[in-house]
């Protein structure tokens, strides 16, 4: 190794939404800055920033265009940043119903390397809370641009309650939106493509109607299906699985966990209690809220404490 490393602490990029909250503050235990309505809390992004350390100040995009593959492995392009992304979502209102392109369709109409597909650990929900997974089956593309023409596409939509621990997979072309009163733990490839196919008939916060990609929402969508949620009992184990990401929880309960990082980077994203991080005799604390990268070059990571993590890396 070229650099000396350790656990990086990272410090979240909070985002306003005109559907956000305040609940990263009460819940998730973040400082925000100010009190407008924050909706997104990214924690590991190229725009994320270490907390700790003799790298304090940087950020992931600088460090893993500096160290390349010590970073993210040697599977990942340095020249293309970091491959995923990885956000605490607070939903006080609807979020738009939206699409996101795949690989193929992000470089055809973006000129982008990659497309987004993500999922949805729900951290926390109100009772009754719903998420939107997509159309009624048997719609079709001109019926929902229809529907998005006359201002009413609520009448096509599927949704379905959720509770803490559900899991949704949301491979790219699922129509797809979180509801209000819904936190959760979002994976995602590292792409900020998002085609809004409908805003429900709401002005954002400048009071003026935010911009709809219907065209491209249309072109992209899959009009064949419904993902599933996964009705979890907060396993401790693997939690979802994909061709772009793995996710796991680990439950601790003050017995130390090792695990080998195989070559690849891991996010590690306290959700309840207090764990220590440890890797080539540093240790760093996260609390709930916070977030850790482990670099690709550190071999092994001990984890240990009281609490809850939800560890995402690469296949």
């Amino acid at each position: 190794m070229t650099m000396n490393w350790y656990p990086l602490v990272m410090q979240p990029m909070f985002h306003t939404r005109v559907w956000g909250g305040r609940r990263l503050e009460s819940i998730m235990h973040k400082t925000l800055p100010d009190d407008q309505p924050y909706g997104e809390s990214w924690e590991m992004h190229d725009t994320t920033a270490v907390a700790n350390g003799p790298l304090a100040g940087q950020t992931i995009g600088d460090l893993v265009r500096q160290y390349g593959a010590e970073m993210i492995g040697p599977n990942n392009n340095p020249d293309e940043g970091m491959p995923l992304l990885v956000k605490i979502l607070d939903a006080n209102d609807w979020l738009s119903v939206q699409v996101h392109p795949d690989d193929a369709q992000a470089k055809h109409l973006e000129g982008d390397p990659r497309g987004k597909t993500e999922a949805w650990i729900v951290l926390f929900a109100d009772p009754g809370a719903r998420l939107v997974i997509g159309l009624r089956p048997g719609t079709t593309r001109a019926a929902a641009a229809e529907a998005i023409k006359e201002g009413n596409l609520e009448a096509l939509l599927v949704s379905v309650e959720v509770h803490e621990g559900n899991v949704l997979y949301i491979a790219a072309n699922t129509i797809h939106a979180l509801g209000p009163g819904v936190m959760i733990y979002e994976i995602q490839q590292s792409s900020d493509i998002t085609y809004r196919m409908y805003d429900w008939n709401r002005l954002g916060l400048d009071g003026k109607p935010r911009p709809l990609h219907v065209d491209k929402a249309l072109e992209v969508s899959s009009f064949s299906g419904l993902p599933a949620i996964h009705h979890t009992i907060m396993a401790d184990g693997e939690l979802l699985s994909g061709p772009y990401f793995v996710t796991w929880q680990h439950k601790l309960h003050n017995t130390p966990l090792t695990l080998p990082t195989q070559g690849h980077f891991h996010t590690l994203t306290c959700i309840e209690g207090t764990v220590s991080v440890s890797a080539n005799a540093h240790t760093e604390t996260l609390h709930a809220g916070q977030t850790a990268l482990i670099p690709a070059a550190l071999d092994v990571f001990t984890l240990d404490g009281a609490g809850r993590v939800l560890r995402s890396f690469q296949p």
